[in-house]
């Protein structure tokens, strides 16, 4: 539109791409012009018209000098910035996100259990488990996976959700992964434990026969009056093991445990599809436990409520499920996403209500081993999002979007979490190890934060209130800098990263000297009960974390302060991807955030 020579002065503002910052921009209408009447040229030079006397011409051009100088220096550091490597900035981090990543993955070379690799990163582990499944009840090859924690017993359940989820974090962010050095790294770390996974399940041999699943390797003992050594009393090395390590073995009514299996294969699959042969070999194992675990007539319960008394073991302890129905439904998405079957999004969706009316109060909005259904409500949205297909989908793919909305708005409204004085937030505060939760919801919203952004959405409104996609990375943001250090306690809750960590790890191996001797339980108590900082450095373990007032104890002995676990640092590993700079990019369609937006679509259509 024209100006009008009476209009005020305006200026008017552009966005640059690479700052997001607003720079003045000149038109037409930010300039007046001044008819100053003037017909002859002043006789005099222009510093006496302005009142300016130059007494010394030396002085006068070394003061030009420096100005320009000085504008100059001014000018090369507001660009310098622009100029640097994509991968040495970060966006609201301080912290250097690919070392802290590469330890954060390291920590499951740590866990593994089996034939030890020589080429590990970690030195103070070597083979170990070597007989696993060989016990006085059951004859199968249970080698490898991984052992769950501070000690040795391997849990099918958790270690599933980890593959699951990590493999999640590839499938999305693959090109960041291979842009620092770690995508072979994170691929080797699935397949060590879908590799583990595809020995769990035992199909039957006979119509008559149940399958089995395999649900946990060692054990924590139940005969107090006539203690042996186990997986619990008994701190040792694994490397050192002489004592029985029972297997705990279920049947497919087990329908929790199936289902994270389940999921664990199918989303491995899509990681390895290049590996047509293994990706293949994944999708079988899945489809095949999926076909018997989700009949309409067959009996689901969750490994806490099972019948059979061997199935879950300590499991039951450790990992109480408090329900199966969204471990079918997290089962059946990703297996649709691995073959692109219809039949399975059907039972997803037509389920995924259900789902939700059985979750529990306390579990509501939290995404961890046990509750699948913030994620799973997540990737319906994803679904519906950017491959929209239609009905009869449309319904419970809507309440998956509402669902995702009001979790990011739970994040944020700080009305339905409390949150330490330190910012942390408390999804679950009367279980401990608060880190685990926290982990993850940075994780959820940075990918909700991503996808929004691709769809040039910029804020979205909740029950009382609106909110920004900027409101949702600092918070994302500000959950993975409290675990790095940025705390009242000034400590990197992931250990080895920074100056200041805990020392005092509840793990065995990174308390027992790696020094080519046997030691006995006797000899591990000494350590356990030891006031000395570890002797191996147990690099990127994530612990438990501090309490609700963000007071950490470092004490070997308190499991809810400094124990580790796999699926808590898969959590951990997930978050830090989602927040690492993606790699730099020619491509001007749209924000470049490093996500693959369709691969996890490769074999989906519309007239499946």
């Amino acid at each position: 539109m024209p100006c009008s020579s009476n209009s005020a002065p305006v200026s008017s503002i552009h966005t640059s791409s690479e700052t997001g910052r607003l720079l003045p921009s000149a038109t037409k209408c930010n300039s007046k012009e001044i008819d100053l009447d003037v017909s002859l040229p002043s006789p005099y030079p222009k510093s006496y018209l302005f009142e300016l006397v130059i007494t010394d011409k030396t002085h006068y051009r070394r003061f030009l000098y420096i100005s320009l100088t000085l504008a100059f220096v001014v000018l090369a550091l507001g660009l310098v910035p622009h100029f640097l490597p994509q991968n040495n900035r970060h966006h609201g981090h301080s912290k250097n996100l690919t070392l802290a990543l590469n330890q954060a993955i390291t920590f499951f070379d740590a866990q593994k259990s089996g034939s030890y690799p020589s080429n590990s990163p970690i030195r103070f582990r070597g083979s170990s488990g070597l007989q696993d499944g060989n016990s006085s009840n059951i004859h199968a090859d249970l080698v490898g996976g991984f052992y769950d924690s501070g000690n040795n017993i391997k849990f099918t359940f958790p270690a599933a959700y980890t593959i699951t989820l990590l493999s999640w974090s590839v499938v999305e962010y693959h090109r960041k992964y291979a842009d620092i050095g770690e995508l072979e790294h994170i691929k080797d770390v699935i397949k060590w434990g879908s590799d583990y996974l595809l020995k769990v399940f035992v199909p039957p041999t006979a119509k008559s026969d149940p399958s089995l699943l395999y649900s946990q390797v060692g054990s924590a003992g139940n005969d107090t009056k006539n203690p042996v050594p186990n997986d619990i009393n008994c701190w040792q090395r694994p490397e050192d093991m002489r004592y029985k390590r029972p297997v705990s073995v279920c049947n497919e009514t087990a329908s929790d445990l199936a289902g994270e299996i389940v999921a664990a294969l199918s989303a491995a699959s899509i990681v390895f599809k290049q590996e047509n042969e293994y990706s293949q070999r994944l999708i079988k194992k899945a489809e095949q436990i999926y076909e018997i675990t989700a009949k309409e007539d067959r009996i689901h319960r969750a490994i806490t409520y099972t019948t059979i008394d061997a199935c879950g073991g300590e499991a039951r302890k450790f990992y109480g499920s408090s329900g199966y129905k969204d471990e079918l439904v997290w089962a059946a998405t990703w297996l649709f996403f691995a073959t692109g079957n219809h039949t399975f999004l059907d039972y997803a969706t037509t389920n995924f209500a259900a789902a939700v009316d059985d979750e529990t109060t306390t579990d509501k909005g939290i995404f961890y081993w046990n509750n699948k259904l913030a994620a799973n409500a997540v990737l319906f949205t994803r679904l519906r999002f950017f491959r929209d297909l239609g009905f009869p989908y449309e319904k419970a793919l809507g309440l998956s979007t509402n669902m995702t909305d009001q979790l990011m708005c739970s994040y944020l409204s700080k009305q339905n979490f409390n949150r330490t004085p330190g910012g942390l937030i408390l999804l679950s505060p009367g279980t401990g190890g608060p880190l685990q939760f926290a982990a993850t919801a940075s994780f959820l919203s940075k990918l909700y934060n991503d996808y929004l952004t691709l769809l040039r959405r910029s804020s979205w409104n909740c029950t009382n209130d609106g909110f920004s996609l900027e409101m949702l990375q600092s918070f994302s943001t500000s959950q993975i800098n409290y675990i790095l250090g940025d705390n009242p306690k000034k400590m990197s809750y992931m250990v080895g990263f920074g100056d200041h960590y805990p020392t005092h790890v509840h793990h065995r191996s990174a308390s027992i000297p790696w020094d080519g001797q046997y030691h006995s339980c006797a000899d591990g108590d000494r350590w356990l009960h030891s006031q000395d900082r570890n002797p191996n450095i147990l690099l990127g373990a994530m612990v438990a974390g501090p309490d609700q007032f963000d007071d950490f104890s470092d004490e070997r002995e308190k499991t809810w302060s400094t124990e580790p676990s796999i699926a808590g640092n898969a959590g951990l590993v997930a978050a830090l991807i989602a927040h690492h700079d993606p790699p730099r990019s020619s491509a001007s369609n749209g924000p470049n955030l490093g996500l693959d937006i369709v691969g996890i679509f490769e074999k989906v259509h519309l007239d499946s």
